[in-house]
């Protein structure tokens, strides 16, 4: 079956839809509340990382900071394992974007008016004001957009970027459901072998690096782990990377090997003892 990923406005009744949708077609439903749990079992570190990075748009310098690229390699890694199951609806946290190449994956955009946003956050008792609301999903969107230009160079929003976009104050949520459901039995027809074979080398690079990314005794400053040939398993791994510690390059190769298994793996890691800044490659 195709998967599903869903990128969302604040308070535009997205959950809802996707939760319909899962109920409908026994989909997974992965959102982000159960991805930071994901992050949360990787260990302490990346707990810590959780604070500090949902979703919110980061400086110069924090996209450069070993934590975020981290906790970005971890999320990116547990998105295209999840994706590589099959049957699967991924929730927020850039996945439209880190699968926009994957001809099996629906990707759909959910939003609604400001004012029936607006009348969602106040809720029926209309505990805070009209401002205050309008205040808080402008910075949501803000932030977000911000978040995910930041990692993916993409335009978060923007319908161009997307299979579907849909409009709940528009809409009724069954009407949506039925459309979403009808493109992805569409979307299906491209689940082919080689689709799946694609996704699941994306998925195994992103394993790797997340692995290396997240151990604080490598000082990694870029890396970068891909398809040699994109689709292509018989061709294995590519490892490129700028190490500030000679003595990590074969320790990164064993855990690699490790983890490839019979997957071959060609490795182009470089010493540099003060390396030049240089933008982190997310692929």
């Amino acid at each position: 079956m195709a998967i599903l990923t869903v990128s969302k406005a604040m308070a535009s009744g997205a959950r809802a839809i996707g939760e319909a949708v899962a109920a409908a077609t026994g989909y997974e439903y992965l959102d982000r509340a159960r991805m930071l749990e994901e992050v949360k079992r990787q260990g302490p570190e990346c707990e810590k990382w959780i604070k500090g990075f949902e979703e919110y748009y980061p400086d110069v310098w924090e996209r450069y900071d070993w934590s975020f690229r981290g906790f970005v390699a971890i999320v990116q890694s547990i998105m295209l394992n999840h994706a590589a199951r099959d049957r699967v609806i991924i929730s927020g946290m850039g996945a439209g974007f880190l699968l926009r190449n994957t001809r099996h994956a629906l990707h759909v955009f959910i939003k609604a008016s400001m004012e029936a946003r607006m009348k969602r956050v106040q809720g029926d008792d209309e505990v805070i004001s009209r401002d205050t609301a309008r205040w808080l999903l402008e910075k949501s969107d803000d932030e977000t957009a911000r978040a995910e230009y930041a990692i993916y160079g993409r335009h978060w929003g923007d319908p161009d970027e997307y299979d579907m976009a849909v409009d709940t104050s528009l809409k009724p949520q069954g009407q949506i459901v039925d459309e979403i459901k009808e493109a992805l039995t569409r979307c299906d027809a491209y689940n082919t072998e080689a689709a799946r074979n694609a996704l699941g080398l994306r998925a195994l690079a992103a394993k790797i690096k997340a692995v290396i990314a997240i151990n604080p005794d490598y000082d990694v400053t870029t890396l970068i782990v891909e398809p040699k040939e994109e689709g292509l398993p018989e061709y294995g791994l590519e490892i490129k990377g700028v190490v500030r510690e000679e003595g990590d390059i074969e320790q990164i190769k064993e855990v690699a090997r490790n983890l490839a298994g019979d997957m071959p793996v060609e490795f182009d890691l470089v010493y540099r003892w003060y390396p030049r800044i240089g933008p982190w490659q997310f692929k």
